[in-house]
């Protein structure tokens, strides 16, 4: 029996589909990881994207804590929004790079099975549970699934939507949620979260305030004191329970530097934050 390739999960935010650069640059950085035998798999939302399609139809964006409240109607955006032009752009990227990707999202073939998020407290907006409507948090992920696409030679885009196999109900559902569950259950070595960011800094906008590495207890620390917030709490959030669940290594980083992936791969802290248990 050959032995199992190298996994890396690479979870891309919706800014780096609005830069030309991050996009050529995921390509580049995805092609570079097959070529050092990892196997890859690609997931993404799309928040500016739905965000921007919700405005043109007069709707309003809700966030709370970093994350989206959806309605039915945002709901319909979604799936417009992060299925359609997302996808078919970072498929596009990774087929220009000599890349395989095959877009596909969580409701194709079940492959995310999830359940409505029943109302939850979020520790930033008071002590009441708030019901983020038509969101779903994840039950199962079809491993054997993705594992028979990598099989086939793909690399696997999947926009992270969710669905309920017995109501036939899609859910919207945090990409980093997704790609956390997907590391978790496939074992992946590897959790890159992708973000025009680029990283975790003390002061956002000035490079020199770059976190190389960054502990559990000091993420915390840090997303307490208000440093880290926004759209960063639910990415930090996500990796921290990977950790803590001993799956892997996970990274922040953003995709147009050259050698980026392999960097993180390697762990040599050059690019990015790294975060550790």
């Amino acid at each position: 029996m050959s032995k199992r390739r190298r996994l890396a999960v690479v979870k891309v935010g919706g800014d780096v589909v609005q830069s030309a650069a991050q996009l050529a640059g995921l390509g580049t950085n995805v092609r570079e990881l097959i070529d050092d035998d990892w196997d890859v798999i690609v997931l993404h939302g799309g928040g500016p994207q739905t965000t921007a399609l919700q405005e043109r139809l007069g709707l309003k964006a809700v966030k709370i804590g970093g994350r989206r409240v959806t309605s039915k109607q945002d709901l319909v955006v979604v799936t417009q929004a992060v299925c359609g032009e997302v996808n078919v752009a970072l498929s596009c990227a990774l087929l220009g790079a000599g890349v395989r990707g095959f877009g596909c999202h969580g409701a194709s073939g079940g492959l995310i099975e999830a359940e409505k998020r029943p109302p939850t407290v979020v520790q930033s907006h008071g002590p009441e549970p708030v019901d983020f409507g038509e969101v779903g948090d994840v039950l199962t992920v079809d491993e054997v699934l993705l594992r028979g696409l990598l099989h086939l030679g793909v690399v696997p885009v999947v926009a992270t939507l969710g669905v309920s196999s017995l109501e036939g109900r899609p859910f919207n559902i945090n990409a980093d949620t997704v790609a956390v569950e997907i590391a978790r259950t496939l074992g992946a070595e590897l959790l890159l979260l992708v973000t025009g960011v680029g990283g975790v800094f003390k002061n956002l906008g000035d490079p020199s305030t770059r976190i190389g590495t960054l502990t559990s207890s000091a993420a915390r620390s840090l997303i307490a004191d208000g440093t880290i917030a926004g759209g960063m709490i639910p990415k930090v959030e996500e990796a921290l329970t990977l950790l803590d669940a001993g799956v892997g290594a996970v990274a922040i980083l953003d995709a147009a530097a050259a050698h980026a992936f392999a960097s993180a791969a390697k762990g040599d802290g050059a690019l990015g934050t790294r975060l550790t248990a």
